[in-house]
């Protein structure tokens, strides 16, 4: 089992941190006690799958007493386990964190009347410091964007498949609207409606008959072309930039014929970019 402790400042960036690697398949869990953790440790280890890659939260409003003795403490007894234990700490510089606080107008843990909110900074940055000397990945967000940190982590904790992108292709019937999550919305209503042929209403854009007729028109095949070439340019780009799912939806009228047998070829050629995907109809049943 691996188990990653994310600390850190208090508006050092541990949020995010833990939503990207539990996009990367951590069990995340916020704020447990250390009394808890090694019990919870224990149980993860004889545990499903589910629990093989743990990421625990742990800052300064979790410590009971001494943060550095209670943190120090943990770390010695999980690592002397049969288990893979690692410490991120997550830092950002004094100023930057003091801008981040008056943007969300939260108040720090340290914070109190007697305390001001810089003040409150400095303070547990001075706290914290012997744990960033035990930390074996400190990442300093002080100039790092959302998608940097995504790359950083994917490079520290990462395996396998952690840093690619899954395409969602989805036709649609523009009657019934358009998907709500859709990143790109493609229109093939320009194309000849195999609606109108009678052998053909009653089939789908899945069916082989309504596919060579979608696709016996050079328009189609035109159309296919620019597609092809704009995901070969742009996958790689989202992937860069850290977008794990990209949805792609292809409209027609009815969702049943055009927009179906569309989808299907744009979702072989996402496939054949190397790219993993997945092929939804949402309205191909509709309006029969």
């Amino acid at each position: 089992m691996e188990i990653v402790i994310v600390t850190g400042l208090s508006g050092g960036g541990k949020s995010k941190a833990a939503s990207f690697l539990e996009d990367m398949g951590f069990y995340i869990v916020d704020n447990m006690p250390s009394q808890m953790i090694l019990k919870f440790a224990e149980f993860c280890s004889g545990g499903s799958s589910r629990y093989e890659r743990v990421a625990l939260v742990y800052d300064i409003r979790t410590a009971a007493g001494d943060i550095r003795t209670e943190l120090s403490d943990l770390i010695h007894k999980l690592r002397q386990s049969d288990d893979n234990c690692s410490m991120l700490f997550l830092t950002a510089d004094t100023d930057v964190i003091l801008h981040r606080y008056k943007e969300t107008r939260r108040k720090h843990p340290l914070m109190d009347d007697t305390c001001p909110l810089e003040e409150a900074v400095r303070k547990e940055a001075e706290l914290l410091a012997p744990i960033r000397a035990l930390a074996d990945h400190v990442v300093d967000t002080s100039h790092t964007t959302l998608s940097q940190l995504r790359c950083e982590l994917i490079n520290i904790f990462g395996s396998g498949d952690d840093g690619a992108i899954t395409v969602s292709v989805t036709s649609f019937g523009f009657k019934y609207g358009i998907p709500m999550d859709s990143d790109l919305v493609f229109d093939v209503r320009f194309l000849p409606n195999p609606f109108y042929v009678m052998e053909l209403r009653g089939l789908t854009g899945l069916d082989r008959p309504v596919r060579d007729y979608v696709f016996s028109f050079p328009e189609t095949n035109t159309f296919m072309e620019h597609i092809r070439a704009l995901l070969a340019f742009s996958l790689p780009l989202y992937q860069k930039e850290g977008k794990s799912i990209l949805s792609i939806s292809v409209g027609c009228t009815g969702g049943r014929h055009r927009s179906t047998a569309l989808t299907h070829a744009i979702a072989e050629c996402v496939g054949q970019l190397g790219y993993h995907v997945l092929e939804n109809h949402r309205d191909i049943n509709r309006g029969i």
